[in-house]
């Protein structure tokens, strides 16, 4: 049918972007629009391109998908400050379990269409890096407390997802299944 051309989607998307980084810096504040902005030169001009060269587009995907907790921090705080870390670094550990959990059942699509992931190129590694981004939830929670975030209970409520977490990633490192991913 080809109702929208390359340009039509150039068009929207930076229209959208444009508009997107003028709400935040006009309603929110400078920080959260810097961040937002960069975030989306860093999607574009990294982590869409990589794909098809390197692996390291999974940690570059990571980045992304962990930054808009820090524009949230931003926008509440004003600043960039330690209380950011376990925030990004929750959603950075997901990023990278939930993504080598979804390649693995897609490998053979991703091998099809030429793109360099990890369940492609290194089966183990993907299970290796899966696994230890689940056992690192539970220190980063750590991180939430101790750095004032919120309160201890966060420990105990997270580390009962966190270790059900760990489990799960340890049985996919060890059967490396479908099932398990």
């Amino acid at each position: 049918r080809k109702f929208l051309t390359p340009h039509h989607a150039i068009g929207f998307a930076s229209m959208t972007a444009s508009l997107g980084i003028l709400t935040l810096a006009y309603e929110v504040n400078a920080l959260a629009a810097a961040l937002g902005a960069a975030n989306i030169l860093l999607y574009t001009a990294a982590y869409t391109p990589l794909k098809r060269v390197t692996i390291l587009n999974t940690w570059i995907g990571a980045v992304v998908g962990a930054v808009p907790p820090l524009m949230g921090y931003a926008a509440n705080v004003g600043h960039l400050d330690l209380g950011c870390l376990p925030l990004f670094g929750v959603l950075f550990s997901w990023q990278m379990i939930h993504f080598n959990a979804l390649s693995w059942n897609l490998k053979s699509d991703y091998a099809r269409g030429g793109y360099k992931m990890m369940a492609v190129t290194d089966p183990d590694l993907c299970r290796r890096v899966a696994l230890r981004h689940c056992i690192a939830l539970v220190p980063i929670c750590f991180l939430a407390p101790a750095l004032g975030v919120t309160t201890w209970w966060f420990v105990l409520d997270s580390g009962l997802v966190n270790g059900w977490f760990a489990w799960l990633g340890w049985r996919f490192y060890r059967k490396g299944d479908r099932r398990g991913a």
